[in-house]
């Protein structure tokens, strides 16, 4: 995402903001400020939710911040070697982010609808767009196909513990048609795309193009799914040719056990096209960009047994780029919640990861963070969510000196970091 995801366990604002204002707004009228009913809430949320359906408008959105703080002058997050699979995210972000997204569905009669979207964001203090588009669903001719043009998320699967969508296309310019029936529960979704956005000019000379395709939820066994992805671009570029992208991924649900999913990314890419199906290493401000020959696999699991919920990582990435050393990424962990209380969760994340370089010692860096949660119930998934937590990271002699001007400068091999963070979507 796009860095910052919002996750596939999101729920309705309608379910949070606007239902504490009107509940807010008739306690404050009440002779007696005592708080609602849990049914009188439910009462208020529905009434609510058919205000918005019944005018076509969708909030959604994605935000995490707080406090951060390391010892000495040590940074306060993003302590990782730099590959794709490598950032445990729990106690170790350190920023602060939000996206606000609206959209407004107008009924034109007959079950065609069309729709606008708009969402602002804002990273550390700088602002942007994430995402701005249209859509038109319900066309005669072809009544389960969405059109849409814009810049948009166009996001399949990611692995939340690491703040990374594994598979998708969107962020830039584009156009497509989502929904092609394949059978009778796959569905085909087709877009191309310029390197443009909305925060970018377009002003790079690669005139890159793309084109992508995403088969989706193609069922293969009980409980499995499969979806396949692809991508081609080509455009002029300083360094490297033109790519090429393939992935597969399979869901399997119940996995081993009741309440235990588990995900496997397969996944190759060369030149300038991304493992995930978007652009790689375009050129900028006059500046040629390598494209690269890219291999992944990663396994995902994740669960809620009881109190005891989380998600497991195991991967592998090589990364050959056009004029430089091949080096190979390996990333192990997990977080594990564990409900103690209705609103309280204890949550442990490691991670333990690796870079070998061609040619070079290879770099290790470990990370820990022990965390005491607060949220509506106990479940991993549960958001809106208070965190307090220690973090404490140690890595060797090479990954020191390949990290010189950040976590390694001065000589350094751990680092210490404390904070208070919440992290909400809707």
């Amino acid at each position: 995402m796009s860095k910052h995801s919002s996750s596939l366990h999101s729920a309705r604002l309608w379910q949070l903001a606007p239902a504490a204002l009107l509940a807010c707004s008739v306690s404050a009228q009440a002779a007696d400020p005592a708080p609602l009913s849990e049914a009188t809430t439910q009462q208020i949320e529905a009434v609510v939710k058919k205000t918005l359906d019944d005018n076509g408008v969708q909030l959604f959105g994605y935000g995490r911040g707080g406090f951060y703080s390391a010892s000495g002058n040590q940074q306060k997050g993003q302590y990782q070697l730099g590959g794709d699979l490598q950032h445990y995210r729990l106690g170790n972000e350190g920023d602060n982010y939000i996206e606000f997204g609206i959209g407004k569905k107008w009924d034109l009669g007959g079950g065609l609808k069309w729709g606008t979207y708009y969402m602002p964001k804002v990273y550390n203090g700088n602002t942007g767009t994430a995402q701005v588009y249209a859509d038109i669903t319900g066309l005669e001719f072809a009544p389960d196909l969405t059109l849409w043009a814009g810049q948009r998320y166009h996001r399949i699967q990611d692995i939340h513990i690491l703040d990374n969508w594994l598979m998708q296309d969107g962020d830039n310019y584009g156009a497509g048609v989502d929904g092609i029936r394949i059978g009778s529960k796959a569905r085909l979704n087709l877009a191309v795309y310029t390197q443009g956005s909305s925060d970018n000019s377009n002003a790079s000379s690669n005139n890159a193009r793309r084109a992508n395709f995403q088969l989706r939820d193609l069922p293969v066994n009980p409980g499995g799914r499969l979806t396949l992805t692809g991508a081609t671009i080509n455009g002029r570029f300083g360094i490297g040719q033109n790519g090429n992208a393939l992935g597969l991924l399979h869901n399997q649900a119940d996995f081993l056990l009741p309440g235990m999913n588990n995900s496997l990314f397969v996944q190759t890419s060369t030149g300038h096209a991304g493992l995930d199906g978007k652009f790689y290493g375009l050129d900028n401000a006059g500046v040629a960009q390598a494209g690269a020959k890219q291999t992944r696999i990663a396994e995902v699991i994740d669960w809620q047994l009881g109190a005891f919920g989380g998600q497991a990582l195991a991967s592998y990435q090589t990364v050959e780029p056009d004029n430089a050393a091949k080096y190979k990424d390996t990333s192990i962990g997990g977080r594990m919640s564990y409900g103690v209380a209705r609103n309280v969760k204890v949550l442990l994340d490691v991670g333990i990861t690796s870079r070998a370089i061609d040619g070079q010692a290879t770099q290790h860096l470990n990370k820990g963070t022990l965390a005491v949660a607060f949220s509506p119930d106990n479940k991993f998934w549960t958001r809106p969510e208070f965190r307090v937590y220690l973090s404490r990271f140690n890595w060797n002699t090479a990954a020191g000196a390949a990290n010189a001007a950040t976590f390694g400068a001065g000589g350094r091999s751990s680092a210490t970091t404390v904070g208070a963070q919440v992290e909400y979507w809707w």
